[in-house]
């Protein structure tokens, strides 16, 4: 079956155009998310490209090629803009402009103007080079785990290479310029491929926008929004994760550790709420640069914090208590000469025991224990508060051994 290029370069035209006005519709309801109104604006300008290239013979020449051929190439400029606009980096507009006029300023010389050969392969470079770069866009963001990130590099990596492939076939076989220009192979082909190029980029951009939307709703469930670490819930989750994780392992001694700053009322009715506050991000980024790199660290609540060590012994987490408590009473504030600020610390340490000795023993899970390390560290907190505060305690082992 023969397939009509001016036939779907029509198609590709509305194709495009839905797709574009889905984008700026998605944008309209989620107006910081640049990069959708980006996106939408290169989809409309793919259209008008292909509305133009498909009105050759019937307009003058110079707009089917010469304009057609500029909007696409900034059609396709724009899709790596909104990818920089998506991965948080600002828009570039320069390098579009240079391409565009790179492409207008070859066609005023006529050799190139009347080459197809030599058209074809400045704007294939030019369109698979913007394709390109904008998957490199998506690989330099790929820290943030999004499921669709790597879907759309693939896709745009296709695409670049269907333009590239151009290039070394104009110069092996050169396009010949028939009756109607629009009844070429490659035309054909590019057209095919460019349908399918725009739904499953809408699709997969539309999935990333969503992916993002999800991770940002997680993460800001699991982070406390004052101190910016873990949430009782997140940290509560994470630890029984890391208590399973270190089930028979060699050396899988953890240690809980809960911090209850002393007197914070008395610091929130001295000072404020303001101060308070300012005590509790201060204490936090305090923990967060002395404790270890894979120490779990949470809120629980108020004024109180937990902290998970894992793979030490419990003197070696009392020491560790006590530096981070003289660190903390060393916090001060130029302003306040009068605030002093102190912390009690509370550890509970258990022992993981193995999978067999535990069934013969007791039958009861590793991640069971969470509740058993809170209740223990609780009581030495509470200890170490009744013994005068500013203080660590640590609660005597409990650890069953196998027989």
């Amino acid at each position: 079956m023969l397939l009509d290029a001016t036939t779907l370069l029509l198609v590709t035209t509305i194709l495009t155009s839905m797709v574009g006005s889905l984008f700026l519709l998605s944008w309209s309801q989620a107006r910081h998310v640049h990069a959708l109104a980006i996106w939408g604006v290169a989809h409309l300008a793919g259209a008008a490209g292909s509305a133009l290239l498909g009105l050759r013979g019937v307009i003058p020449d110079w707009i089917s090629i010469v304009v057609a051929n500029g909007v696409m190439i900034t059609a396709y400029g724009l899709i790596w803009t909104g990818t920089r606009a998506f991965e948080g980096r600002a828009p570039r507009w320069v390098p579009i402009g240079v391409a565009v006029a790179l492409w207008s300023g070859g066609c005023l010389i006529p050799a190139f103007y009347e080459s197809l050969p030599a058209r074809v392969i400045v704007a294939s470079s030019l369109a698979g080079g913007f394709c390109f770069v904008a998957a490199r866009e998506f690989w330099r963001g790929r820290a943030e785990p999004l499921v669709s990130r790597y879907p759309g590099m693939a896709l745009l990596m296709l695409y670049a290479l269907a333009y590239w492939i151009r290039v070394p076939l104009a110069l092996l076989v050169p396009p010949q310029a028939g009756p109607n220009p629009l009844q070429t192979p490659w035309l054909t082909i590019l057209c095919l491929v460019g349908m399918l190029f725009t739904l499953a980029i809408a699709f997969v951009f539309m999935s990333l926008t969503k992916e993002r939307a999800e991770h940002l709703q997680r993460r800001a469930a699991d982070t406390d929004a004052l101190t910016g670490i873990l949430s009782r819930r997140a940290f509560v989750a994470r630890a029984e994760a890391a208590l399973a994780a270190r089930s028979g392992a060699q050396s899988p001694t953890v240690t809980l550790l809960l911090f209850d700053l002393d007197h914070f009322k008395r610091i929130n009715d001295a000072y404020g709420h303001a101060v308070g506050d300012g005590v509790l991000v201060g204490f936090c980024h305090t923990m967060e640069a002395l404790l270890p790199e894979d120490a779990l660290f949470g809120r629980m609540g108020g004024e109180e914090f937990a902290c998970l060590l894992t793979g030490v012994t419990p003197d070696q987490a009392l020491v560790q208590a006590e530096f981070l408590r003289a660190a903390v009473a060393r916090i001060s504030v130029p302003e306040l000469p009068q605030l002093a600020v102190s912390v009690s610390i509370g550890l509970a340490a258990a022992q993981a025991v193995p999978d067999r000795a535990r069934g013969a023993s007791t039958g009861e899970p590793w991640t069971g224990r969470l509740d058993g390390l809170l209740r223990r560290a609780d009581a030495a907190l509470y200890e170490a508060k009744r013994n005068g505060r500013d203080r660590s305690e640590i609660a005597p082992s409990t650890l069953r051994r196998a027989a």
